[in-house]
């Protein structure tokens, strides 16, 4: 009996560190789309921070590194104080301008105050909307951003209108089924996303949702990260916490 305690505290607690894991993978996307006037444009990606408070170590390790952060939505949930969430916009406001996209558990809260609390903290929210870059030799990247699908409040097609006349476009969306959506037309070349938490305790192959992942589907790469939080219980397995440090680059041919 007490080897099966044993046996139980030890992988509580290894599930535990996987759910509190500060781990960054680094992408280096080149695109032959990519504008080469951009000789370098890094991004850091956090999605699903639910009740994580971010590690302050985490953030200097990345400072000087990024050119823009990203938010993949569900930076919090019901029960998780606007203090905390305040805090954590704080830190990432370190490493450089940050943009946000809603995702359902965000929806849990009074949205209308987290509204006014990423406004008032110059967080620029991509609510079926975009922001265009551009270059001093006048190429544009475009970053669009849908509202939450889970509350049928995607409308890819006004994001898409914000965009027009941009050479290169990055689609931020909490959920990836937005990825059925896309059409070759739209000319969106990297979609970022999260929400799955990459099934947050898998059995080998096994798990609620996909482990997370990039792949290249009809022409358009898809991000689906496993997320930097946990949703209802505090643990992983088979599926780690992780950000994601992109760089985008131009693909000579």
């Amino acid at each position: 009996m007490v080897y099966i305690v044993a046996i139980f505290v030890a992988l509580m607690l290894y599930m535990w560190i996987e759910a509190h894991r500060n781990r960054v993978i680094f992408h280096s996307l080149p695109f032959s789309t990519f504008p080469e006037s951009f000789s370098r444009f890094r991004i850091f990606f956090i999605s699903d921070v639910h009740r994580r408070r971010i590690s302050e170590t985490l953030i200097s390790s990345l400072k000087g590194k990024i050119d823009l952060v990203i938010i993949g939505g569900d930076l919090t949930e019901k029960g998780v104080p606007f203090s905390r969430v305040k805090r954590n916009i704080e830190l990432l406001k370190q490493l450089g301008p940050v943009y946000f996209v809603w995702g359902n558990n965000d929806y849990e809260v009074d949205y209308h105050e987290l509204d006014a609390l990423l406004l008032e903290s110059g967080v620029k929210i991509l609510d079926n909307t975009a922001v265009t870059f551009e270059s001093e030799q006048g190429d544009r990247i475009a970053l669009l951003g849908v509202d939450d699908m889970n509350k049928r409040r995607d409308r890819l097609e006004l994001a898409l209108s914000d965009a027009e006349h941009t050479t290169f476009r990055i689609l931020v969306s909490h959920d990836p089924r937005i990825i059925e959506k896309i059409k070759p037309q739209h000319e969106i070349a990297l979609v970022l996303s999260g929400h799955t938490h990459g099934g947050q305790i898998r059995l080998g192959p096994f798990g609620l949702y996909e482990k997370g992942c990039l792949r290249n589907i009809n022409g358009t790469m898809l991000l689906v990260s496993n997320g930097y939080g946990t949703t209802t219980l505090p643990f992983r397995f088979g599926a780690r916490a992780e950000t994601h440090l992109i760089e985008l680059k131009h693909k000579r041919s």
